[in-house]
Order: C-alpha cells, then structure tokens, then sequence
C-alpha cells in the first residue's frame, strides 16, 4: 500500500502544480469524473472533465490576491485496494508569500481503470 499511497501523493503534487500553473487540462487530469465538491456553498457536481478547470477556481476563491496554494498537510485516514480518504489542508498564498487562508478538507481519492484520481472532496474552502 505505501507504493500506491506515494502515487496517490504524487498526483496531488501535480494537481497542485497544475492549479498554481493554471492549466485546467493538468488539473483535469488528476480528477476522475463525475467529481463531486462539498462546500459551504453546497453541493457541485462535475459531470465531464470540460466542466471543470481554472476558471471555477477563480470564480470562487478569492483571486484578486491569490498568486499560489501549497499542500501543508495530507494524512491517510483510510486506505483500501481502490479507495483512500485524506485529511488535508492547504494554504493560500499572495505573491509577496503572506497567508490569504488555511483550508481544512477530506479528499476522496479513486482507482477507477488502474488510475488513481481525486473523486470527491469536503472542504471549507470557497
């Protein structure tokens, strides 16, 4: 398992990567679809990999100041052949590197054909 968990990992570094890139066909990549996002603002579903990319992030999150994020924390809660939660949180970061926001949130992650993807996540993000 500790082989699968590394790759698992290694996706949400490219993900993250992709974000801060802004490449939304690289954030797509490390989904699995239909993606689902809970949040304070409800429920989203994201049916096909074209109905998500960069520019949901930027229509939620604050992106006047947001230049980076980056992982502070991913913790197995549990972890099965085809499926591990994650505890994670992660910050927002300006471009003079002071904190927008720390984020708390459960991600989901997937073995779906023999790739592993983000599923699902529970955030308290906006």
């Amino acid at each position: 398992m500790t082989d699968q968990i590394d790759t698992i990992l290694a996706g949400l570094d490219r993900y993250i990567a992709a974000l801060n890139a802004e490449d939304s066909a690289a954030m797509r990549a490390e989904f699995h679809f239909p993606h689902y996002r809970l949040s304070g603002a409800g429920v989203q579903v994201y049916e096909k990999p074209e109905n998500y990319g960069i520019e949901i992030f930027h229509a939620r999150a604050d992106t006047d100041e947001w230049d980076h994020t980056a992982w502070d924390e991913r913790n197995v809660i549990q972890a099965g052949a085809n499926k591990v939660h994650f505890d994670v949180q992660f910050t927002r970061y300006r471009k003079d590197g002071s904190v927008l926001g720390v984020y708390k949130s459960l991600w989901i992650v997937t073995k779906i054909d023999g790739k592993w993807g983000v599923q699902a996540r529970s955030s308290y993000a906006e």
